[in-house]
């Protein structure tokens, strides 16, 4: 059976330049939009075209210049936004106006100051008019997750009715869990009986559970997912497509779902991202962080030198990433040691390389990473030139540690079965002993 599809819809540009110190202008949306592409996304929500003339410019750019996605521009339910909207995206080849109105009871009441009866007339007068300019229509009705789900779904269908062809089901303030949201998804299709209508998730991280809240809805039958490069957004950000991707490739076996993207893109997209709004990247971010790849400990490092599925469980091609990283910090064993030795031209026996480990100790407790030059005038120090190798042996050595970090394929799987263990002292296992 063929694994259904789901749609990636990326609002980087979007809800994602709405995070503190992440706007871009016309030029540095353009240069995204085109990576985006290039990733791969079915959807790009070029931007909020009322909100100003710069947003106006970059989604009529976007939607005159990339042809393949879909072109998505937001607009609140009022015939102004809707026509802003369509202005920006009439050039495009396959044009989307994403219709939004708040429906919790907090939002209407302290926000909006209407009654649930004329949030629901405006809804469907909006997504109405919105259709008579557009074919693709969108809607979300904003705060979904606290609103009380039976008006919800009066909404829901009422808009329907009036041509909205995807639902959008919001986490504006990233305030529920994944068996909660996964129950919402299944009750709306539940009363959407169009299958026509694509029913699509759209969560905040507030409580750290975007990916999973995402992840869970389309488990509950939701075919697009909304997100963001690197997860910027509003607040603690959105859902993070980078992290989605990976998680519908690699677990594969839980998720029998296929997307669009490109995942040697990732890292690219995240990189540009960073680089056209400054902000960097958490080290330790899933994916795409510095560290993602890095590995420090040496029970970690053995392991990775014998087999890299020891440790990871993609190779960091399959991202994007140009290779993993064995960090030389007060954590590194003597393998991983010994093998940035031969890397540099130096080559020790045991008991040469207990040596000079049990100083490199005593300098990683005092820098928090051993950088190449230290490395070198430690053995300058400790051995001085006597032991280098030459140049030809240490060309034949950095080629095979080469070979070993290629791994075969992008997103290797792990054995079925069990590995047999044995009791027997293994010379490997002293190996593994010795090198932590």
């Amino acid at each position: 059976m063929e694994s259904a599809r789901i749609t990636m819809f990326d609002t980087t540009l979007r809800d994602g330049e709405q995070s503190p110190g992440c706007s871009m202008n016309v030029q540095e949306k353009l240069r995204l939009a085109h990576q985006l592409d290039r990733l791969g996304v079915d959807v790009i929500e070029a931007g909020f075209p009322i909100a100003s003339e710069g947003d106006f410019a970059a989604v009529q750019a976007i939607a005159a210049t990339i042809r393949r996605p879909t072109i998505a521009a937001l607009a609140r339910a009022c015939r102004p936004d809707i026509e802003r909207a369509w202005q920006a995206l009439k050039g495009a080849e396959k044009p989307r106006i994403h219709v939004f109105l708040a429906t919790s009871d907090i939002h209407l009441r302290y926000k909006l100051k209407i009654s649930r009866e004329e949030c629901l007339q405006q809804a469907e007068d909006a997504v109405r008019f919105a259709k008579s300019l557009c074919a693709d229509v969108e809607f979300s009705p904003e705060d979904a997750t606290r609103t009380e789900p039976e008006f919800l779904c009066q909404v829901l269908e009422a808009v329907v009715e009036a041509g909205a062809s995807t639902l959008n089901i919001p986490d504006t303030v990233g305030y529920t869990i994944p068996t909660e949201f996964a129950a919402l998804i299944s009750m709306i299709r539940q009363r959407i009986k169009n299958e026509k209508v694509m029913i699509s998730t759209h969560c905040h991280n507030d409580l750290g559970l975007a990916v999973a809240n995402s992840l869970a809805a389309v488990e509950a039958g939701a075919r697009q997912i909304e997100c963001t490069i690197n997860g910027i957004g509003e607040r603690a950000g959105n859902a993070s497509l980078e992290e989605i991707a990976a998680a519908l490739r690699v677990r594969a076996d839980r998720y029998p779902y296929h997307t669009g993207i490109v995942t040697e893109q990732l890292f690219p997209a995240s990189q540009m991202l960073s680089d056209i709004t400054k902000v960097p990247v958490q080290p330790n971010k899933a994916i795409t962080g510095r560290n993602a790849f890095a590995h420090e400990a040496g029970i970690h490092q053995d392991g990775m030198l014998k087999n890299p599925l020891t440790y990871e469980i993609m190779t960091p091609q399959s991202v994007g990433v140009p290779d993993s990283k064995l960090v030389l910090g007060k954590h590194s064993g003597r393998h991983a040691l010994g093998l940035r030795c031969e890397q540099l031209g130096h080559q020790f026996d045991r008991r040469e390389l207990d040596e000079i480990y049990r100083k490199f100790v005593v300098l990683a407790d005092k820098i928090k990473h051993v950088q190449d030059h230290h490395l070198l005038e430690l053995i300058e120090h400790t051995h001085g030139s006597s032991r280098r190798i030459p140049p030809a042996h240490v060309d034949a050595r950095a080629t095979a540690a080469a070979a070993v970090e290629a791994r075969s394929t992008n997103f290797p799987e792990l054995p079925s079965t069990p590995l047999p263990l044995s009791s027997e002292h293994q010379p490997d296992q002293e190996d593994y002993l010795w090198g932590v």
